[in-house]
């Protein structure tokens, strides 16, 4: 026992272990070096030396494998998020990344599980919290949001050794229910209908952008003149259009007293539109005659409305704007196209069942899926799973594929008429 009380020399990283005179045996553990360059050791006590053994053995792995927590005092979580949010997360991922994130911790996950330590944190407590979440009236796919948000915030903490394991990744989010009615893209007479109430609207050449191609409201509201071929009859798709974000401009001295999005003095701290970030979103589209046309009586409008307008004209090269010029808000545009199905009588649904449409006609005609990957922006490695999703097989479509099979299996439908006569006759 003397033996092993006695402290001697060891290798630089190699931990000590010794008997205290409290009886309990200690270790110091080499775990790297603090942010002033100065060794960093950790302190483990346990009753009996095969238990602190197995700690020190335990903690050895966790450092070798840049697992283990770093010096100073323990993240909580609330204090992790917000540092993460704001000072990592924020400088490297979109505006939209970023609000839903920020939207997440703010609201449902620095309430829910913030004064809990990172390093202590448990796949319980976020499943807890995704259940109260539901039981305060939030749908699945807002905890679900939660769940990616903490996942990815909690994923950093343990590559940068603030965390030991990801909690998140453990945990359990809640069951995603598929929707209650499947998308059904409009029909060839529903196009047509609102095809005649497009004819008598303001930038009418942008529904058909929509129904006819697929394109995506943000990609559609951020085209520029510069991207649009007319000659060659093709548009280059580069960027997509962000929604406005305001900040009050009225000042503490005078405050408005309103959101920030009524301000009557209000400043725009969101850039207008992005740069497509994948590969297949920049891309080239061919158009349609009639598109072509459209959009040449489009640009026809659009100069003489500037031409009206005077100085009060706000100059932009956006195919699409507002009747004073400047770029068109998604809000508006949203609204717009609800007003346009109540007007052509067609039923309601989403701004994005234009793409499924659009998809689906491509199918019909008989399109390589290739080209349609191509048009629509899919991604090689998910365009198969996107296909699944946005084309829909029409129910005149699955009749011809039984008759199909019909007279594959049973013969055409008169030869097995005469059989069933001579069977009758005998």
């Amino acid at each position: 026992m003397a033996e092993e009380n006695k402290r001697t020399r060891r290798a630089n990283g190699e931990s000590a272990i010794y008997l205290g005179q409290d009886g309990r045996w200690h270790a110091r553990v080499p775990m790297g070096y603090k942010d002033d360059g100065t060794p960093y050791r950790r302190h483990l006590t346990r009753p009996t030396r095969k238990e602190l053994v197995e700690e020190v053995r335990r903690l050895e792995k966790q450092r070798d494998e840049g697992s283990a927590r770093q010096p100073g005092k323990p993240w909580t979580v609330k204090k992790w998020l917000l540092h993460w949010v704001e000072d990592i997360a924020k400088p490297v991922v979109s505006e939209n990344t970023y609000d839903g994130y920020e939207v997440a911790v703010r609201v449902h996950l620095v309430p829910g599980v913030g004064k809990h330590r990172i390093d202590r944190l448990e796949p319980e407590h976020l499943e807890s919290l995704y259940r109260r979440m539901q039981s305060s009236g939030s749908k699945a796919a807002t905890a679900h949001q939660a769940h990616r948000t903490i996942r990815t915030a909690l994923g950093e903490a343990v590559r940068r050794g603030h965390a030991g394991k990801n909690a998140a990744a453990l945990a359990k989010p809640p069951r995603m229910e598929e929707e209650e009615t499947e998308v059904e893209p409009y029909s060839v007479e529903e196009v047509q209908r609102l095809l005649l109430q497009v004819n008598k609207r303001r930038n009418s050449a942008r529904w058909m952008l929509a129904l006819a191609l697929g394109l995506r409201q943000g990609e559609t509201l951020g085209l520029r003149w510069s991207d649009v071929d007319l000659g060659n009859e093709y548009l280059k798709l580069r960027r997509n259009r962000l929604r406005p974000k305001y900040a009050h401009g009225c000042g503490d001295a005078s405050p408005c007293g309103r959101k920030a999005g009524y301000c009557p003095e209000r400043a725009q701290v969101r850039r207008e539109t992005k740069n497509t970030k994948s590969r297949a979103g920049r891309r080239a589209v061919p158009l349609p005659g009639p598109l072509v046309a459209m959009l040449r009586s489009h640009a026809e409008a659009q100069a003489r409305e500037r031409g009206a307008a005077g100085n009060l004209w706000t100059a932009s090269d956006y195919v699409f704007t507002k009747p004073l010029g400047g770029p068109l808000s998604p809000n508006t545009d949203y609204h717009d196209w609800k007003r346009l199905l109540e007007d052509a009588k067609v039923r309601d649904g989403r701004l994005h069942d234009a793409r499924h449409t659009a998809a689906t006609v491509l199918m019909l005609l008989g399109i390589p899926d290739r080209v349609i990957d191509q048009i629509m922006g899919w991604e090689p490695g998910t365009s198969a799973r996107m296909r699944a999703r946005y084309l829909h097989v029409p129910d005149a479509m699955l009749k011809d594929v039984a008759r199909k099979i019909a007279g594959a299996i049973w013969g055409p439908p008169e030869t097995a008429s005469v059989d069933k006569d001579q069977n009758n006759e005998g």
